[in-house]
């Protein structure tokens, strides 16, 4: 893990390195723009408490897609997932008014089943008809997007509005702030836990790993696929939808024409980086989260157009796959090397 964890932060400056070399050939000052670039994400209170509220989905939708491809399952419906997870969240946060300890919990859970209903119709279209997950899932993407325009633009719109929208959630069903912080960061390190229980600590979880690794050794030694495939589909697609439920829940407070943008995507860009590995899927999801708060700031210090961290990213992407082999060789190396040092003192 130790290794994992070295090698991807080579990664990432080695990634920061090129893509300063590209600023200076564009005539922009590395340092400067690097400066004001995580000032505006990870050196000041509120930067901070911004950075965490956006790196919820980018982390949930990252371990949906980890869990996913780690079990040897091409979830790559996170986006639509999402989006059905902030519908129901939405019309719960519309019509249900109890108490916030009653209501925030409920909202969490039609977050989650509208998440995991989404992926379970690719789940059954594989399972009942032979379909692939990894077409479904990108069709079904499509077809939540355009329902949820629809929704919002005709029978759930707000009347005052100009554009398509619900109108905002009742107080009750948003989330609480504890001064700059919102709570919807809290579900990271608690999702952390209970994903990393489920997986190295239970049957059904060694079963999933089992399957992901070898196929074919797991179905010999007794698990069995389709049953394991769909609770995969339901878990990683529950991920998403509560990504998309904490997305409304925590602020803009209503479901938007477009909310969500590239969140889900960068989630499953997050996971292939990280490797499918859950600790650096946080890791990777707070440092996108970090790029991409901190690029309004970025622009208006520096004038680096905010594209800019759209392109760190690429590059992260690239450096990182395309070396971690190479930083996790080197490593070893370098750990028997000194190993044998230490037996032949």
């Amino acid at each position: 893990m130790n290794r994992r964890l070295v090698s991807s932060i080579l990664g990432i400056f080695l990634a920061l390195a090129l893509a300063g070399i590209l600023l200076l050939i564009e005539g922009y000052n590395p340092l400067r723009t690097y400066s004001a670039l995580f000032q505006y994400s990870v050196f000041d209170i509120f930067a901070l408490a911004s950075t965490l509220k956006n790196s919820v989905p980018l982390i949930l939708t990252g371990l949906s897609a980890s869990i996913a491809f780690g079990s040897g399952v091409d979830n790559l419906g996170q986006p639509g997932q999402l989006l059905l997870g902030a519908l129901f969240a939405t019309l719960g946060g519309l019509y249900i008014d109890l108490p916030a300890y009653i209501t925030l919990p409920i909202l969490v859970m039609l977050a989650m089943l509208g998440g995991a209903l989404w992926s379970l119709l690719a789940a059954l279209s594989r399972t009942v008809f032979g379909m692939s997950e990894f077409i479904v899932t990108l069709m079904l993407n499509i077809i939540a997007d355009f329902f949820t325009a629809w929704a919002i633009t005709y029978p759930f719109m707000d009347p005052e509005a100009y554009s398509p929208m619900t109108p905002r959630i009742l107080e009750v069903a948003q989330m609480i702030e504890f001064g700059e912080f919102n709570t919807s960061s809290l579900f990271i390190p608690a999702l952390f836990l209970v994903s990393w229980f489920i997986l190295h600590r239970t049957k059904t979880g060694y079963e999933w790993r089992m399957m992901g690794q070898n196929f074919l050794f797991a179905r010999i030694g007794g698990s069995q696929p389709d049953k394991n495939f769909i609770r995969v589909m339901l878990f990683s697609g529950a991920l998403a939808g509560l990504a998309g439920g904490l997305l409304v829940m925590a602020g803009p407070h209503r479901f938007l024409k477009g909310l969500g943008g590239n969140y889900a995507w960068d989630g499953v860009m997050i996971a292939v980086v990280a490797a499918n590995n859950l600790i650096a899927t946080i890791f990777y999801g707070f440092f996108i989260g970090a790029l991409q708060t901190g690029a309004i700031g970025m622009e208006l210090i520096t004038d680096v157009p905010r594209e800019f961290t759209m392109m760190v990213q690429a590059i992260i992407l690239l450096v990182v796959v395309a070396s971690r082999e190479y930083f996790n060789l080197a490593l070893e190396k370098i750990r028997v090397r000194r190993q044998t040092r230490e037996r032949q003192a």
